[in-house]
């Protein structure tokens, strides 16, 4: 994609676009790292998109209240966490279907966000507050350096740790993994409260790069947050994947958002070339899961 687009645009392989491109893709990136860990346990999230936006809500209340910054984002981050938390609960203690769970989730969430804010955004935020989204380190903005530390992180935990090997465990076979001691239910729980928590922290940056906490913010992210995740490999029956694939299919997604933006492809158009893309990546898992 990148080599054929280095052809048909001049302004594409430049340095201020590639930049621009990792940017667009870091909000949702983020939760793409939760999602692999999610989906390589054998789960799925449908509420990624609510629970980002009900926590940049309420970081964005609290601070309209005069709640200090850094009080006002760990909140945030606690909300978050909590509603993933929760997630995880209903899944492995109530023994739920993770897809019901997380789509009650989503609905739960968003009205949430409504009853919250009015319907009606909330800004004017401090100036500090709108560096997260929209300040840079040299050249480089810190969503993404943010983003690039997450990802670190996630590599180390599913690669260096043994709750990560645990993870993969629990997704290649969980019968297998309990009965070899594994408590496959505080598995569950986790990585539902690490894609909680990594929400709100898109939710935040979200919130300060618009400097303003809209009630329709995230609205069917999960879905590109899903494809993400499944075009870089990771499979969705689970115990498979890992969190440079999810890096790769970030990227795949921004490269072609931003190809289709500069080609000047109508936006109708763009929705149907990314539900091809995702069909596609849908098809190849199931295959070579039958082989």
């Amino acid at each position: 994609m990148v080599i054929v687009m280095s052809f048909l645009s001049d302004r594409f392989l430049t340095l201020p676009n590639m930049l621009n491109i990792f940017r667009q893709v870091s909000i949702m990136g983020i939760m793409a790292v939760g999602m692999t860990m999610v989906i390589l346990a054998q789960g799925i999230d449908l509420s990624v998109g609510s629970i980002l936006a009900l926590s940049g809500a309420v970081t964005a209340g609290m601070m309209a209240g005069d709640t200090s910054m850094v009080l006002s984002v760990l909140i945030g981050l606690a909300v978050g966490t909590g509603l993933g938390l929760f997630n995880g609960l209903m899944i492995s203690k109530a023994k739920l279907p993770d897809f019901i769970v997380t789509l009650a989730m989503m609905s739960i969430a968003r009205g949430l966000v409504l009853v919250y804010t009015g319907g009606r955004p909330i800004s004017g935020f401090d100036p500090a507050f709108r560096t997260i989204g929209g300040g840079r380190v040299g050249m480089v903005p810190i969503p993404v350096i943010i983003f690039a530390v997450i990802l670190v992180i996630g590599y180390l935990v599913l690669n260096k740790t043994t709750f990560g090997r645990y993870i993969y465990a629990v997704g290649g076979n969980q019968q297998a993994a309990r009965l070899a001691g594994i408590n496959t239910d505080s598995i569950k729980i986790k990585v539902y409260a690490i894609s909680g928590f990594l929400s709100a922290v898109s939710g935040v940056i979200l919130t300060s790069r618009l400097n303003s906490a809209q009630p329709t913010a995230g609205v069917a992210y999960e879905l590109d947050v899903i494809a993400m995740v499944v075009l870089g490999g990771t499979s969705l029956v689970g115990g498979k994947g890992t969190i440079g694939g999810t890096l790769i299919g970030a990227l795949i997604i921004g490269v072609l958002n931003n190809s289709l933006n500069l080609l000047g492809v109508a936006s109708f158009y763009q929705e149907v070339a990314k539900g091809l893309v995702i069909l596609v990546a849908v098809l190849l898992d199931s295959l070579q899961h039958r082989d």
